[in-house]
C-alpha cells in the first residue's frame, strides 16, 4: 500500500465528485482575475517599480519585521496608507490571507464571541479555527441575526468582547454587506466590527477607499485590504487604531514568524495608492462596464449585483465545469467554482469584470454562453 494511500482516495473521491482541482495557464481574455482596474501591468506601476529600483530598493527583505527585515518602504507604506484611508494606523503583510488569519487568530481573546457572516472568506475561518473565542456563523447578510447572536451569548453568560467578522463586498456572489447596521449593533454592544475590503478597495468610495470608508477611524472598526486585487500588487494592509498594530506586532504569530514583504512590494503598493488618487477614470469605466455587462449578460442568466463580481449559477458542480471548459476553449478565461468555496448546490461561473476587458468583449462571451447553453 502507498505511503500516500489516503491522500490518493482523498483526491480520487474530488475528482468523482467533479471536485478536482488543477492549475491551469492564463490563456483567453480575462474575465477571471481580481486585477479589476488593470493595473497589475500599468506602465505607471511598472515605472514606479523601476523607480523604486533605481533608488535603491531591495528586492528581498533579509527577515522578519522584527529582525532586520523592517524597511524603510514598510514603514513609508503604512505611514502613507493610513493617511490614505483615513485610520490611525497600518501594519503592511505578505498577503492577505495572512492578514486575516493573524487578524482573527490574534485578537480575540478567551472568553470573546466572533460573530461571523456564512459566507466569510476562507482565511477568516483559518484565524478563528486558530483563536481561542467562541465563534458562531450568522446568516449571510442578515444584521439581525449578528445582533441575535450576540444577545443569546449575553444571555448565556458571556462577558467578553464580541467581535462581528464580515466582508464589505463578497467574493463569490459581489453584494455588499449591510455595513451601517452592523456598525450600529457593534456601538449598541460595545463589539468590534472587522471588515474585509479585499474586493472593494480601490473600486468604490472617494479614491477607492472603500465600501467602509466612511466608517474608517472608529475605535470599534478594523479593516483589511488587500493590495492584490484592484490595486494590481500583492500584500494586505490591516488599518485600524494604533493599538491593534502594537498588538498584531507583538502577538500576531503570522507577523512575527514570518520573513517580511518585499521592500520592492511595498513601494509597488505606495504607487498603487498614488494611482487610485490621481485617476478616478479608473473607477468610472469599470462601473460604466460593470452595467453594461449586466444589461448584456441578463439573458444569459446572470443576476445584476452592482457590482464588478457577476456570477452565473449553475447549481451542480459536473455541469458548471463542463460549461467553464466549453466557454474557456472559446477563448474567455471564465473559471467555474465549486463547493467548498461555494455551498453545495450552487457551484458556478464567477465573471469578473476588469479593465483588462472592452464591450465588444462582454458582448461575444454573452454570445459564447448563450451558444453553448443551448
Amino acid at each position: 500500500m502507498s505511503l500516500l494511500a489516503a491522500q490518493q482516495r482523498d483526491l480520487s473521491n474530488l475528482a468523482d465528485r467533479a471536485r478536482l482541482r488543477h492549475l491551469q495557464p492564463r490563456t483567453g481574455r480575462d474575465f477571471s482575475s481580481n486585477d479589476y482596474l488593470g493595473l497589475a501591468d500599468a506602465p505607471r506601476l511598472r515605472a514606479g517599480v523601476a523607480t523604486a529600483l533605481t533608488r535603491g530598493v531591495p528586492v528581498g527583505s533579509g527577515g522578519s519585521r522584527l529582525l532586520r527585515g523592517n524597511d524603510a518602504e514598510h514603514e513609508a507604506l503604512e505611514t502613507e496608507a493610513a493617511a490614505f484611508f483615513g485610520s490611525e494606523s497600518a501594519l503592511f503583510f505578505s498577503s492577505g490571507y495572512t492578514a486575516n488569519a493573524a487578524l482573527l487568530s490574534t485578537l480575540p481573546q478567551r472568553g470573546d464571541l466572533i460573530v461571523h457572516d456564512d459566507l466569510v472568506h476562507a482565511s477568516a475561518h483559518e484565524g478563528m479555527r486558530l483563536a481561542r473565542a467562541e465563534r458562531v456563523a450568522a446568516a449571510h447578510n442578515d444584521a439581525g441575526a449578528f445582533d441575535e447572536a450576540i444577545r443569546r451569548w449575553r444571555a448565556a453568560g458571556g462577558i467578553g468582547r464580541p467581535w462581528i467578522a464580515v466582508e464589505s463586498l463578497y467574493s463569490m456572489d459581489g453584494d455588499r454587506a449591510p455595513l451601517d447596521d452592523l456598525a450600529a449593533i457593534a456601538a449598541r454592544h460595545e463589539a468590534i466590527l472587522l471588515i474585509d475590503e479585499a474586493h472593494a478597495t480601490g473600486v468604490f468610495g472617494d479614491r477607492g477607499r472603500g465600501l467602509a470608508a466612511l466608517l474608517e477611524g472608529r475605535e470599534d472598526v478594523i479593516t483589511l485590504r488587500t493590495c492584490g486585487k484592484a490595486m494590481g500588487c500583492e500584500g494586505a494592509l490591516i488599518c485600524g487604531p494604533r493599538l491593534v498594530r502594537d498588538f498584531l506586532i507583538n502577538r500576531g504569530r503570522g507577523f512575527i514568524f514570518s520573513t517580511a514583504p518585499s521592500p520592492l512590494i511595498a513601494a509597488a503598493v505606495r504607487e498603487s495608492l498614488n494611482i487610485l488618487a490621481d485617476e478616478p477614470e479608473r473607477r468610472t469605466r469599470l462601473a460604466a462596464l460593470v452595467a453594461f455587462a449586466e444589461r448584456t449578460l441578463a439573458d444569459c442568466g446572470v443576476a445584476p449585483t452592482g457590482s464588478q463580481i457577476l456570477p452565473l449559477v449553475i447549481g451542480e458542480d459536473a455541469a458548471a465545469m463542463a460549461l467553464a471548459a466549453a466557454v474557456q476553449a472559446a477563448g474567455f478565461d471564465v473559471r467555474g467554482i465549486r463547493p467548498p468555496t461555494v455551498p453545495a448546490g450552487t457551484a458556478r461561473l464567477r465573471i469578473s469584470i476588469t479593465l483588462n476587458v472592452a464591450e465588444v468583449d462582454i458582448v461575444a462571451l454573452a454570445d459564447t454562453i448563450r451558444t453553448c447553453r443551448s
